[in-house]
């Protein structure tokens, strides 16, 4: 992963998911929470629904709500766990649904003094872009 591209943290945004990590995510169900920041400036947050088939993570929970909010541009996402864990980064899956809604997105990822914003291309490098197959012919 490069480290050429940090940001500020957005602190606010790991307060949110903290929040909602701590007051949302009860039992086996919900155990992590996302807050993400829309170019519009408004904070959205979602926990993720946990099954034994799948489910989707917070992450994904919250590009849903953000869009049925109308919030279709992200600039910064988080992930926290329940029970004090912190910051989780997003698993594999994710990083690439992120990068294929939100290219430019940026990910807070660490902990403590080492939180850092970093962009999503950092956390996935080399990758398919699926947003590729729209290009128009030029």
């Amino acid at each position: 992963m490069t480290t050429q591209h940090h940001e500020a943290t957005d602190h606010e945004l790991i307060q949110a998911a903290t929040r909602i990590a701590r007051t949302r995510c009860r039992g086996d169900n919900h155990t992590m929470a996302a807050a993400a920041r829309a170019q519009d400036g408004r904070i959205i947050t979602a926990v993720n629904a946990y099954h034994f088939t799948g489910g989707p993570c917070a992450e994904l929970v919250l590009i849903g709500a953000a869009a049925a909010q109308g919030a279709y541009e992200l600039d910064v996402i988080v992930a926290v766990g329940d029970r004090n864990r912190g910051i989780v980064p997003p698993c594999g899956r994710c990083r690439q649904v992120l990068l294929d809604y939100f290219p430019a997105v940026k990910v807070i990822v660490g902990n403590g003094e080492r939180t850092r914003t970093v962009r999503i291309t950092d956390l996935l490098p080399e990758s398919y872009v699926w947003a590729d197959h729209r290009l128009e012919d030029a």
